[in-house]
């Protein structure tokens, strides 16, 4: 069940596997589920395990905020094998009881009928149900090199990213001292679109003026 021992070559084979179509261990956004297995590994994983280094990276870079992750904290044991709470459909109302189906054993053409309008009435109800878009605002942080860096060509490349569930908000200047300002900017995201880690990825591209980026916030909204 779960990983097994990840402090063994094999545990840290199956997190790698279990995170080759994933960016975090329950869910899409980082969790209490991230901190306990992260906390269960001695180190980075192997550069050859990429899925599980390039998970490892992104969990490390939130330092402390690991603590307050969202979600009840479980034995690392549970983690990384299909829970059968997450195959059922999210859909908690009485729709899902509903035998469209009927009894088979007597095939009439009036069973028939009511089956179609069974099937044709629950469809329609499927249909009404307002499509819950989940979102996130995350403020980064992108520290320059120095304080030759211009701020503004720095804040101008960000906002050049541009991806579909992706909408840049506010931003600001906070000093770090010696001069050095870093650029503190808000983002609202869309949650199966867009991931923490895109958006690390997307900004250090600018290597000559983005030394580093920190998520220092992320709330569900």
């Amino acid at each position: 069940m779960g990983f097994g021992d990840l402090k063994s070559k094999a545990g840290l084979e199956a997190l790698n596997n279990f995170l080759g179509d994933r960016s975090y261990i329950d869910g899409y956004s980082p969790s209490a589920a991230d901190a306990v297995v992260f906390e269960a590994l001695t180190g980075a994983p192997a550069s050859s395990l990429a899925h599980a280094l390039r998970w490892y990276n992104h969990i490390k870079s939130y330092g402390d905020l690991r603590k307050s992750f969202p979600g009840t904290r479980k034995p690392v044991g549970s983690y990384g094998t299909a829970s059968a709470a997450a195959a059922a459909d999210d859909d908690d109302d009485d729709d899902d009881d509903i035998d469209l189906f009927g009894d088979d054993d007597d095939d009439t053409a009036a069973q028939e009928e009511l089956k179609k309008k069974r099937i044709e009435d629950y469809a329609n109800r499927k249909a009404k149900k307002p499509v819950l878009i989940a979102k996130s605002s995350i403020i980064l942080e992108v520290k320059p090199w120095d304080d030759e860096t211009d701020m503004k060509i720095v804040e101008k490349n960000v906002r050049s990213i541009e991806a579909d569930g992706l909408r840049w908000a506010a931003s600001k200047l906070v000093p770090v001292g010696y001069g050095i300002n870093k650029l503190q900017i808000n983002c609202v995201v869309e949650d199966d679109k867009i991931g923490t880690d895109f958006l690390e990825e997307e900004i250090t591209k600018f290597e000559d003026v983005v030394q580093s980026v920190d998520i220092v916030a992320f709330n569900k909204i």
